[in-house]
């Protein structure tokens, strides 16, 4: 439900939204397509898969991509998060989602 919620207010703010449903179909995506700017993910993730350790895998493998983390099992203040990342906890300030994807596109 959360990334239907956030990908629905992405796109009511003017952003394209490109929705990967787990971790393999968004490396395929971030493989793709270049044009990518912005990855949203949620660090809890299914079946003891790290999301730290994925995060920090996109982060080695594109660099210029920016990352807003999230989580409500994961507390960003205790885990090392990638450089540049953006940590916004459950439950999402909608608002203050819209304003750090402005400022990491440039739309502030």
């Amino acid at each position: 439900m959360l990334r239907i919620d956030i990908c629905d207010l992405l796109e009511e703010n003017g952003f394209e939204v490109v929705e990967a449903t787990g971790v393999e179909n968004a490396i395929h995506i971030l493989e793709s397509r270049p044009d990518i700017r912005v990855v949203y993910m949620d660090l809890d993730m299914p079946k003891g898969v790290d999301g730290v350790k994925i995060a920090a895998a996109i982060r080695d493998r594109w660099p210029p991509i920016e990352m807003i983390l999230t989580a409500s099992r994961v507390d960003g203040s205790r885990v090392q998060l990638p450089v540049r990342a953006k940590f916004l906890a459950k439950p999402i300030d909608r608002p203050r989602v819209i304003d750090v994807v402005r400022g990491f596109v440039g739309q502030a």
